[in-house]
């Protein structure tokens, strides 16, 4: 009897356990994609001409990155055009990316280029892109491959 009922708590522990692992890793696959801009609003530098914080409250998933929105209105913007809205490469720097590398984005290093959005690790990358943008643009391209995916 107590052997019996020793074999139903265990096995009464180990599904327990099977179903706590598979709503973790629901949680940590649900949680793989990765916030870009460091949730900064990316309509913002079109709207505001300033990085703004996004919130948690309005988000979008675009290009395998997530990106959170100032308001509502931004994320309909967003939604409506988010090839235009989103930054070029993503939450790669542009000019680390032009040489092969990657490096997070910094929310407040940015340029608007014929008006799409590029980022970079710095404020140092501002002055190197502007130097020569469609020779970093070209090369940041031919390099997208290197940027991490999740």
């Amino acid at each position: 009897m107590n052997i019996t009922l020793n074999r139903r708590l265990f096995t009464s522990f180990v599904a327990f356990a099977a179903i706590s692992q598979v709503g973790i890793l629901k949680s940590a696959v649900a949680g793989e994609t990765p916030l870009a801009l460091k949730g900064y609003d990316p309509v913002a530098y079109f709207t505001d001409g300033k990085p703004v914080e996004g919130s948690s409250q309005f988000e979008a998933e675009y290009d395998g990155n997530r990106y959170r929105f100032a308001s509502e209105e931004h994320l309909r913007m967003f939604k409506s055009d988010p090839a235009h809205y989103a930054p070029q490469f993503g939450n790669a720097c542009t000019t680390t990316l032009s040489r092969g590398g990657f490096k997070e984005v910094a929310p407040e290093a940015w340029v608007i280029h014929e008006d799409k959005l590029y980022m970079f690790g710095g404020v140092a990358g501002v002055p190197i892109f502007n130097s020569d943008p469609v020779g970093y643009i070209k090369k940041a391209t031919q390099n997208r491959s290197v940027i991490p995916k999740g």
